[in-house]
């Protein structure tokens, strides 16, 4: 299935995405995560969001068949091995790499999937969107929760 982005000047438009004030509902609700393409090494993004996040109170589930755990948290090498319901899927993994996750996302049923800032692909948003998931793309989670609780 082609991707139905829009390109201009090598920067990918989002055609499906949340509103500012979704972003902050889901957020609010929200206690359980899966991050995809979580990562031990300094450095990495997925590492940062996902230290941020813990640190303000949400229960992270490191997805990664390279780590075998994180934070003291058991990691697991793919969503459906998971035994938790997972309000939000968090990725931080290519565009292309989204429709191969895009079946087993879909039938772990989260409430939202959200695709890091720089990630879009909106044939994936369009499947999750019609499974009754919201969507946010090109967004960082970090970013928008720290925006949420300014004062």
């Amino acid at each position: 299935m082609p991707n139905s982005s829009i390109t201009i000047e090598k920067t990918t438009l989002s055609a499906i995405n949340t509103t500012p004030n979704e972003v902050i509902k889901i957020l609010k609700e929200s206690r359980t995560i899966a991050i995809i393409g979580m990562s031990n090494k300094p450095g990495r993004a997925s590492l940062e969001v996902g230290l941020y996040l813990k640190g303000h109170g949400y229960h992270i589930i490191p997805v990664n068949p390279r780590l075998k755990e994180w934070e003291n948290e058991k990691a697991y090498p793919n969503l459906t091995e998971i035994p938790n319901c997972i309000d939000i899927i968090n990725i931080f993994r290519k565009p292309t790499a989204i429709d191969e996750l895009a079946d087993e996302i879909i039938e772990k049923k989260p409430k939202h999937v959200w695709f890091q800032l720089g990630i879009v692909n909106n044939s994936a948003a369009k499947r999750f969107r019609k499974a009754g998931i919201t969507v946010t793309q090109n967004r960082c989670i970090m970013i928008e929760h720290r925006l949420m609780t300014k004062p």
